[in-house]
């Protein structure tokens, strides 16, 4: 990365493998103005489902004939269904074809209408859901630890998320401190004051009592009601997609509570310029240009990661991020990387080294560059280095000019 580069051109690569951010994120965030959305894939690691599996979950247990067609791979699922047919009735059927189109949301409905005749309340489908996600796992995986330091905006800890289980707050467990947890109509109006905190489940949150009959965002009917009717969600994205960049962890372009939530933020974004940028975090084996071109469709700065190994990738660059956060990151690993860096001259260093140093010093205050600097030259940097730090001291001059 060139300093003279446009600021909205600037990537930052972490380290090697790792996902290369655009500066202008990591800029934000040193402001305290990031606010992440987590969704299922962020929880996979500690043992939990996706929607998916979630919903082949419920089949075993509450419907093992139409389980033995959906368990199949999903492209060979209306083979399988046309095979067993006779076995199941036309709202079966109707529930098959709906899975394999990955309308999952619809699909529990579905089946809580034909079980249960109701889709609120204490119905079979969600008692085997809320079990289903008690049975897995309850330790939080690296990744929640560290979304959890990456949800420090400065002495308060705000993040969102989809997932109905509590393991962002096990994750955010410290000695003397709770972190509060908020679910659908308990959740604070967004703002940059210190009481728009904690973990706020914006689909509902499995209570810790399990006699108690949690209110979830689950099926196709709960979507209507509480993204259209009553306008909980959208309303709580929209004024947040105002104040913060949303940055989605977790998601697939087509899971169900990606196309509301991208729905939400659209409709308005469309009508309003005051909306922030918004990214996603996003895995696939190689850069799939037209994926990631569906997201820049749908309003969301996509930033890829290689999904290899169990998405090891997408966890390192999160640990790699909150280990040097300007907020609350170890000044240590940070004065580590500075004195490893300018080990070589800048004209000879790797560019994802100039990329890291220069964004140290571009976040910086007036004093915090004072002392980089005197810890680049104690460790007898080049000229070069030197010599950036001036530029982007300069640079950071002309932008505070009215």
């Amino acid at each position: 990365m060139r300093t003279d580069l446009p600021a909205q051109d600037r990537i930052v690569s972490l380290g090697r493998g790792l996902a290369a951010i655009p500066e202008r994120l990591l800029l934000a965030h040193a402001r305290g103005e990031v606010l992440f959305i987590c969704g299922a894939g962020v929880s996979s690691p500690a043992g939990l489902p996706n929607f998916r599996e979630l919903v082949l979950d419920v089949y075993r247990v509450l419907d093992p004939p139409v389980y033995a067609v959906l368990d199949k791979e999903t492209h060979d699922a209306c083979n399988q269904l046309r095979a067993t047919g006779s076995l199941l009735n036309d709202r079966q059927k109707a529930e098959v074809k709906r899975f394999t189109i990955g309308d999952y949301d619809v699909v529990l409905g579905m089946l809580e209408r034909r079980l249960d005749n109701q889709t609120r309340g204490h119905s079979r489908v969600r008692r085997e859901v809320a079990t289903r996600l008690r049975a897995g796992g309850n330790r939080p995986a690296p990744v929640h630890r560290a979304l959890m330091r990456l949800a420090d905006r400065g002495g308060v800890v705000t993040i969102v998320t989809t997932n109905f289980d509590l393991l962002l707050e096990r994750a955010g467990k410290r000695p003397g401190s709770r972190v509060q947890t908020y679910s659908l109509g308990s959740i604070p109006r967004p703002t940059r004051q210190a009481e728009f905190a904690g973990v706020l489940h914006i689909h509902g949150a499995l209570d810790a009592n399990y006699e108690r009959v949690s209110e979830l965002i689950l099926s196709d009917q709960d979507f209507g009601e509480f993204y259209l009717r009553r306008r909980v969600v959208p309303d709580f994205i929209y004024d947040a997609a105002r104040l913060f960049h949303l940055v989605l962890v977790g998601y697939s372009a087509n899971d169900p509570p990606m196309r509301y939530l991208l729905n939400a933020v659209a409709a308005d974004g469309t009508r309003f310029d005051d909306l922030k940028e918004r990214f996603t975090l996003f895995g696939a084996t190689t850069p799939d240009a037209v994926a990631l071109e569906d997201w820049k469709a749908r309003g969301i700065t996509p930033i890829h990661y290689d999904s290899q190994n169990s998405h090891s990738a997408l966890r390192e660059t999160l640990e790699r991020w909150a280990e040097l956060s300007a907020i609350n990151g170890s000044k240590n690993h940070v004065d580590t990387e500075v004195r490893r860096i300018v080990q070589s001259p800048r004209a000879a260093a790797p560019e994802e080294d100039r990329d890291l140093f220069d964004h140290f010093i571009r976040r910086s205050n007036t004093s915090e560059r004072v002392r980089l600097s005197t810890l680049a030259s104690d460790a007898k940097a080049d000229l070069g280095w030197l010599d950036a730090i001036v530029k982007i001291g300069a640079e950071k001059e002309r932008e505070r000019r009215p």
